[in-house]
């Protein structure tokens, strides 16, 4: 119940992902997070790694299965020989000597097939599959959090750029009125009312306004080219989303939540039953193994009509007597992975539950400052209407002026900082939360359903039916 609550609370704030968009051909957050789902080679790398945890199945079940197996020889034998040959004449009796070279040659041809099945083995190739399951399913969930890392990348990326672009445009604002304040300090040291140090003043924080301006430019770029790392492409124009997605009210629900579902907690839970069936098949491994295995001949003399049948069935056991006390090192060193796992479970929970508290922290901060922050700004530019009106009369100078000027810059800097503070800070509870995948946005991509390939290779099929089908599969992954 929770769990759908908490979806519905995330779909709500998608949901103006797209509102301005068909008006200004803006590009919206959900624009840029389709992006980075579609172009990431980091999702694409560790979807790779997922289809190969998937084999380790294929092949853990090809030990259930029996192993047949042909072989083929012709072979040709070829020689001389030597022999001495004493024959006699008739006529006179004598008898003569002469040694005699022949050549030998034979020619045959054998096949043979052999057959091999494991009976059993205690267990140990069955909890081998079972292994490799449980491999696949922390792979599963480690993709998951390696798509939300992209997606919230994308999402940094994206507010990054929204900042850095009204801070370049705050300091195109202030500029424009330093220069009006430059002329007006001008216009009145022309008539006496001001001195040369005025004017000074103002031109001194002119260079600092340009100065400033090129920085607040070179940090747009700087954001740019991080949101075509993200995104895949150059940003256009920017329509962020209407209002932060909704949230749980509070901490404690939220971590509930995270506790239930984060994709590395449950990764890590599968890696600690994996590091458990690893301790079964090394105990497994001092124990007998039965065998059933067969053999057929065929041997052909080609030369001649002689051939040979042959064949035979056996069905045996093995097992160590002694290995030097390899096996039972196995053993301990099996249940000494284990703990780590379980260490790295605690670990993971502790991360989890801190990642959760952290981002509502950095939530209430960034709200607070933006309460705060529209208070300064209206005071500050109400002081600095107020202290431009007295300069003109004469009751300020122009050093009044261009502080408090600056007082009203940096508090409008300030402002636009914790807005966009406040929606990263919203994103990342809901990464904490470990929602923030295309599924629980319903971000309109073509979704990568990791239970296509395995379903297709977790029976080892070869050049059957569903190799053909497998196929299809890698060259539409272009991996063919």
């Amino acid at each position: 119940m929770a769990t759908n609550r908490v979806k519905r609370l995330v779909a709500c704030g998608c949901v103006a992902f797209g509102l301005a968009a068909g008006a200004a051909q803006a590009d919206t957050l959900a624009d840029a997070m389709v992006g980075a789902y579609e172009t990431s080679g980091l999702l694409e790398q560790n979807r790779a790694v997922l289809r190969a945890a998937d084999e380790d199945v294929a092949q853990a079940l090809a030990g259930l299965r029996p192993v047949l197996s042909w072989t083929a020889n012709a072979t040709r034998n070829f020689g001389e020989a030597r022999s001495t040959n004493t024959t006699t004449n008739p006529l006179t009796g004598q008898s003569s000597t002469r040694q005699v070279t022949s050549p030998t040659v034979s020619n045959s041809a054998s096949v043979g097939l052999s057959l091999s099945l494991m009976v059993y083995d205690f267990g140990r190739t069955r909890m081998g599959v079972d292994l490799a399951k449980e491999s696949v399913l922390a792979a599963r969930h480690s993709l998951v959090g390696v798509e939300q890392r992209v997606l919230l990348r994308a999402t940094e990326a994206f507010y990054e750029v929204r900042r850095a672009q009204q801070t370049v445009d705050l300091r195109e604002s202030n500029l424009r009125l330093i220069q009006q304040e430059l002329q007006a300090a001008r216009d009145r040291f022309e008539v006496g009312e001001v001195t040369r140090t005025d004017v000074a003043l103002a031109e001194a924080r002119l260079a600092e306004a340009r100065s400033q301006l090129a920085a607040a430019r070179g940090n747009l770029t700087i954001a740019q080219e991080e949101y075509l790392a993200a995104v895949g492409q150059r940003p256009g124009p920017l329509q962020p989303p209407a209002s932060e997605p909704e949230l749980p009210a509070t901490v404690e629900a939220a971590t509930q939540t995270a506790l239930r579902i984060h994709p590395d907690i449950v990764a890590q839970q599968h890696s600690v039953t994996v590091a458990e069936l690893q301790i079964a098949i090394a105990e497994a491994a001092m124990k007998p193994r039965v065998s059933l295995s067969g053999n057929l001949g065929y041997q052909a003399d080609i030369d001649s009509t002689d051939y040979s049948r042959s064949g035979s069935v056996s069905l045996g056991a093995e097992g160590p007597i002694y290995q030097g006390g390899e096996l039972s090192s196995l053993v301990r060193q099996a249940m000494a992975q284990r703990d780590q796992q379980r260490a790295l479970l605690l670990q993971a929970t502790r991360q989890v539950r801190q990642g959760v508290a952290n981002a509502y922290i950095q939530l209430e901060v960034a709200r607070s400052s933006i309460t705060s922050g529209n208070d300064q700004v209206r005071a500050a530019r109400v002081a600095f209407e107020g202290i431009r009106e007295e300069a003109t009369l004469g009751a300020r100078t122009t050093l009044d002026v261009l502080n408090a000027e600056q007082d009203l810059l940096d508090a409008r800097t300030l402002l636009i900082s914790a807005q966009v503070d406040e929606f990263v800070a919203a994103y990342n509870v809901i990464a904490a939360m470990g929602l923030l995948t295309v599924d629980q946005l319903d971000l309109p991509v073509q979704r990568y359903d990791p239970s296509v390939y395995y379903n297709l290779v977790k029976t080892g099929p070869a050049r059957s039916q569903e190799g053909e089908k497998l196929d299809r599969v890698l060259r539409a992954l272009g991996k063919q």
